[in-house]
């Protein structure tokens, strides 16, 4: 049976897979900074309580987990936090099963999107940071 070797990747194929996957969540936590006021009517809009808080600790989580990941800074542990942050907001704003037929289409391929971040978020937690990484050099 063949098995995965990932030392017989090249070293800047997770470097990589890690901005592509964090660059996500960077852009979307700079957005929610800069759009401040209207993240907090997107969220009401969803009816989610405590904004005042939920808004600053999804900025946290976006922005600053995603340059984390870029650095390869805590990777692993960074990795299950977007991951556990991602479940609810996949089920609080990609609901495409609750949603009017013009919009499910658009929802269920948010919903998907959002696992398959998930199972990349996955992968780094097992898998790591790779060489080009500050995690790699702290070691």
């Amino acid at each position: 049976m063949n098995t995965f070797d990932a030392r017989a990747v090249h070293p800047v194929v997770p470097l990589i897979g890690r901005v592509l996957l964090a660059i996500l969540f960077v852009v979307s936590g700079y957005g929610k900074l800069t759009h401040y006021a209207a993240t907090e009517g997107y969220m009401a809009a969803a009816g989610l309580p405590l904004i005042g808080v939920l808004l600053p600790l999804t900025i946290l989580c976006e922005l600053g987990g995603g340059l984390l990941l870029m650095l390869g800074l805590f990777t692993r542990p960074i990795a299950v936090l977007l991951f556990l942050f991602t479940i609810p907001v996949t089920l609080a704003f990609h609901h495409f099963w609750d949603v009017p037929a013009a919009q499910a289409v658009m929802q269920q391929t948010n919903f998907l999107k959002n696992l398959s971040i998930m199972g990349g978020l996955l992968l780094l937690a097992s898998y790591g940071a790779g060489a080009y990484s500050v995690d790699a050099r702290r070691r």
